[in-house]
């Protein structure tokens, strides 16, 4: 991928939007009962895994039981936090006016507060998509992602804390909201996280005390095998999430955008800006519902409220309207993609990194790669 192609005059970008307008029009207009059911099943089956991971355990003594009940229970989380609780919290189902799917009131099976995650991902990373100093995501305020991040020693763990990172993953996502880079900075004081810390501390005692203090004990003697269990199912879809993000978000050839270039900015030209920050990766059915579609983070990025279980169906459609624009389409395997990221975390631990790489696009504004 070698990011735009083609010069798009203004015109030429407000088609590009029109048409992805009239995609989004279709599947709105045909939302119904299929995705209803496909998303209670879902449901069904994840609390069905939970229920069995759990059981399961009480047999830990047995090596084959805890080694299925931990494969079950980390199966569940992964589909409470990806395929379920990331996308009914996105207001994907909020047209059904059922209020166990509604994007306010639904709580995840992770450390991150729900109302303090739909701030900080909902509207700013949605709204400011690798925008640099605006959105968060890049970097979650402790990697350096981005070569126009300007580099510092701190940097040379950059490595390091990406693996932090992905073993801590829901951790990182619940400190995010914190921004302790701004308060370094000075930009933020600590009383203005009063409530966003709030919500922090109860939410990961309630977390911390079901998967290592409750469950661990009513198995009794077996309390040992159960904290070890939950811990590996907490470490497995850590691992999952961040791998999928990080794929969906930093691969070589995605791009960034400074303030000044997205000023006064389109319908068109947001739809653009999604295209050129996004990656896909490639895979099967079970693969794309485990990633909770996020596997179509191009599709999440252009309809972010539209129930991913479609975003595989205009896939293809998607990617047409790119090529006749001229636009990149970034889309690879999971170990492709995932070489591409740690590649570039590390080469970003170093001073530098790759030039800025500029396209055209509408009246003399540039992209940079991310």
């Amino acid at each position: 991928m070698t990011g735009l192609q083609d010069r798009l005059t203004p015109a030429q970008v407000e088609e590009f939007g029109a048409e992805l307008d009239a995609v989004r029009q279709r599947v709105v207009a045909s939302l119904g009962q299929e995705d209803v059911d496909y998303i209670h099943n879902v449901i069904k089956a994840q609390r069905s895994l939970e229920i069995t991971g759990r059981a399961l355990l009480f047999a830990g003594f047995f090596p084959p039981a805890w080694f299925a009940g931990v494969a079950a229970l980390s199966v569940s989380k992964i589909l409470d936090n990806m395929e379920i609780g990331h996308n009914v919290m996105h207001g994907q189902y909020d047209w059904t006016r059922d209020p166990a799917l509604s994007s306010q009131q639904f709580e995840w099976d992770t450390v991150a507060p729900a109302e303090n995650w739909r701030h900080s991902h909902n509207y700013i990373h949605h709204t400011y998509t690798n925008i640099l100093d605006k959105d968060r995501d890049i970097g979650y305020g402790i990697l350096r992602m981005d070569p126009a991040q300007k580099w510092h020693p701190y940097y040379l763990g950059n490595p390091v804390y990406a693996v932090m990172l992905a073993v801590l993953f829901q951790w990182g996502v619940m400190l995010h909201d914190l921004e302790f880079d701004r308060i370094v900075k000075g930009e933020r004081s600590w009383a203005d996280t009063k409530e966003v810390s709030g919500r922090m501390v109860r939410k990961a005692a309630r977390q911390v005390g079901k998967d290592y203090v409750l469950f661990p004990l009513l198995t009794g003697p077996l309390a040992p095998l159960t904290f070890l269990g939950n811990a590996t199912a907490n470490l497995v879809r850590n691992l999952w999430s961040f791998s999928i993000i990080f794929c969906g978000h930093f691969p070589a050839d995605v791009e960034s955008f400074t303030e000044e270039e997205t000023e006064s900015e389109t319908r068109g030209q947001w739809y653009l800006r999604q295209i050129l920050g996004s990656a896909n990766i490639t895979g099967g059915k079970l693969f794309h519902i485990m990633s909770g579609n996020l596997s179509h983070q191009i599709e999440h990025h252009l309809f972010p409220d539209i129930p991913a279980r479609r975003y595989p169906e205009i896939a293809a459609e998607v990617r047409a309207i790119c090529e006749k624009y001229g636009l990149p389409y970034n889309t690879g395997p999971l170990h492709k993609q995932l070489l591409s990221v740690a590649r570039k975390i590390v080469k970003l631990a170093l001073p530098g990194g790759e030039p800025p790489r500029t396209s055209t696009v509408e009246s003399g504004s540039t992209l940079r790669a991310a």
